[in-house]
């Protein structure tokens, strides 16, 4: 982080240098300082294992090749408890919404429906975002919106990262959002992870809430789309493990704003000492952010959208031994805090059967995450 954004972040009481929070249900991971920042995970991941780096924490962005936001922290602790903040976090101002850009989603998704339904078409799917940009009058304190995005989540999930070790425009940006998505956890011999793909929104009735799980699960499209995710993650931990246990149909899992598929996927490592940040890296992106096949459904993101930043990235920490957690970086939001402006992060992904419209209030609910935290409503 330069020196003149850390004094005006100083200045207005907002604390950004290095910082790294990932609350969990099982507890906490808070860093901070940077001793060694790196922006290719390779030598991050080189670090870890020649014992230069303790414990590596950070973001890794959506497209390959892009800078990744990892260092090497002065300070790390953990905990067994969901994230509080160590103080009181500045009050949030008031936000607007600036642009919602719709329209712009939705000729995107009716673009890409058009591809996928064409003779021919190689693309099965295509996960397309859209951004959602607020301002403010006066700055925002990232510790603030992750102190509300824990508070109104149940399970506790939220992250924050400094993403100064990026560089460039990334210098005086934070990452703050709050994922229901394990993209990879590592204990010992012991890797879990929870794929997400297929999602139905959450109804205030209990009856008709429950009828659209009970929807989401039979629905045909979104199994399929759910698939695809499965069978890139099993392609991509099997070389590394001894045993995978992945169930052969997803289930239900929920959000405060979502119903989602979901496969609790575990296995055993031929090789502890493989760092989660490996295992990380070998599975991103999956087709829950990206589509499959993967290289052109990224060639497809990148004409439709262009660059995502560290959205649908991987968000996380690892240890020397091997150990960490890495969430998807979904669900969140870059705050430029001292000039108070947030650009929101959301999407879906995109088959032959998708609806434009449908598609495009998926992305809204999908805001209700941040959104909620912000006291702000479309």
């Amino acid at each position: 982080m330069s020196t003149q954004t850390s004094t005006a972040d100083e200045r207005i009481g907002i604390r950004t240098s290095g910082r790294f929070v990932l609350s969990r249900p099982h507890g906490t991971v808070v860093a901070s300082g940077v001793r060694q920042q790196f922006t290719d995970a390779v030598d991050a991941i080189d670090a870890l294992r020649s014992g230069a780096a303790d414990t590596v924490v950070g973001a890794v962005p959506f497209a390959a090749g892009a800078p990744c936001a990892l260092t090497s922290p002065e300070k790390i602790g953990f905990t067994t408890d969901r994230w509080t903040p160590p103080r009181a976090p500045r009050p949030l101002p008031v936000l607007v919404v600036d642009e919602l850009r719709e329209r712009e989603h939705l000729d995107r998704v009716r673009t890409a429906v058009d591809v996928l339904r064409s003779d021919g078409n190689p693309l099965d799917k295509v996960v397309l975002a859209r951004t959602l940009s607020l301002r403010a009058e006066r700055p925002v304190d990232p510790e603030a919106v992750l102190a509300a995005l824990v508070s109104n989540t149940p399970s506790g999930n939220g992250y924050l990262v400094d993403l100064g070790a990026a560089g460039g425009r990334h210098v005086g940006k934070t990452l703050v959002g709050s994922s229901p998505e394990v993209l990879i956890r590592t204990r010992g011999r012991v890797v879990t992870c929870h794929p997400l793909a297929g999602s139905a929104p959450r109804h205030p009735d209990p009856r008709v809430d429950d009828e659209h799980g009970r929807s989401l699960a039979r629905s045909t499209k979104d199994r399929r789309e759910h698939a695809f995710v499965v069978d890139a993650i099993r392609t991509a931990l099997t070389p590394f493990c001894t045993v995978l246990d992945i169930p052969d149909t997803p289930s239900l899992t929920t959000t405060p704003q979502l119903w989602h598929l979901g496969t609790p996927i575990s296995g055993e490592l031929k090789d502890p000492s493989v760092t989660s940040l490996e295992l990380a890296v070998a599975l991103h992106p999956t087709p829950a952010v990206c589509g499959t096949p993967t290289e052109l459904a990224y060639a497809t993101i990148d004409e439709l959208e262009g660059d995502r930043g560290f959205y649908a990235g991987a968000v996380g920490w690892s240890d020397g031994r091997g150990d960490g957690e890495w969430m998807v970086a979904i669900r969140c939001a870059e705050i430029d805090g001292s000039a108070g402006r947030i650009t929101a992060y959301a999407g879906g992904g995109i088959v032959a059967e998708s609806d434009p419209d449908t598609e495009l209030q998926e992305t809204n609910v999908k805001f209700g995450t941040v959104l909620g935290a912000l006291g702000v409503t479309l």
